[in-house]
């Protein structure tokens, strides 16, 4: 596995690498991640991960100096998942200028669910993959489904600024009691670990619901709430939207998502579950 620390050691490796399948991570890789990387094999000749903690999508008060940063046991997993390179690049490499001019600004969607918690997030999400979009130049991209919210942001930049680049969702990994895979999960103590399978359950009990019809969208919502409120947690939103567009979901709706975002402890969690019917 080639290791690549410079934008200009990126684009020597490109121009010999045939179709090639991209996923972006900020590592401390777990088996979603690796999930990512075994799609990526499908999808083209070569695989390139990159690892960087962009400072731009993190908050103020957000964990950017604690978040895990585990090279070591990252390249081990990628090299033996067979990933053909790996960048590695610093923030001066990334971000030479002392002020970042440029950034991608995201529409209305940036400032919602997620966004309304952490302003600023996704325009620092979408500035980074665009740069590594430029730099690394794939032919397709690989994104969690977890990141719901990011996967619909990144989904709809490709497709408004013409870049040439399929972007592949990859369903979300979870433990054998729900939980989404997270790099975050290991923030949380063992009670906090017993508990955290709630959110999933809450969601998967609002999925069947409305797969079976309801439209009572307020009422699924602020059941899911008391629940989780009621057993110690913070509850940024839980929201049903239009799968498609992330839009306010309407009654009648075919393709949903519920998706949400709550704190255990000090350890914010995020999920979703797509409903069809």
């Amino acid at each position: 596995m080639h290791i690549l620390q410079t934008i200009q050691a990126v684009r020597d490796w490109r121009r010999q690498a045939g179709r090639v399948a991209f996923v972006p991570t900020m590592g401390n890789l777990h088996d979603g991640h690796l999930a990512l990387v075994r799609e990526a094999r499908q999808r083209g000749d070569a695989v390139i991960v990159s690892i960087f903690v962009n400072r731009l999508q993190f908050g103020q008060g957000e964990d950017f100096d604690s978040y895990p940063r585990t090279f070591e046991a990252d390249r081990a997993k990628l090299q033996a998942a067979g990933v053909d390179a790996l960048f590695l690049p610093d923030e001066r490499e990334l971000y030479p200028r002392i002020r970042q001019d440029f950034n991608v600004e995201p529409p209305h969607l940036q400032n919602e669910l997620c966004g309304a918690f952490r302003p600023g997030h996704f325009r620092g999400v979408a500035t980074v993959v665009t740069k590594l979009f430029n730099i690394v130049q794939p032919d397709v991209a690989c994104f969690g489904k977890k990141d719901f919210q990011q996967l619909a942001i990144i989904r709809a930049m490709v497709d408004d600024l013409n870049m040439p680049i399929d972007i592949v969702p990859v369903d979300t990994g979870r433990a054998d009691d729900g939980l989404a895979l997270s790099s975050r999960n290991g923030y949380l103590s063992a009670d906090e670990r017993a508990e955290a399978p709630r959110l999933y359950r809450n969601l998967r009990q609002m999925h069947d619901a409305l797969a079976a019809g309801s439209n009572q969208y307020a009422d699924l919502e602020a059941a899911a709430r008391a629940d989780l409120e009621a057993h110690g947690w913070q509850v940024d939103y839980i929201e049903v939207r239009a799968a498609r567009t992330l839009d306010i979901a309407h009654a009648g709706e075919h393709q949903l998502v519920v998706l949400a975002a709550a704190r255990l402890g000090k350890t914010r969690l995020i999920d979703n579950i797509e409903v069809q019917r």
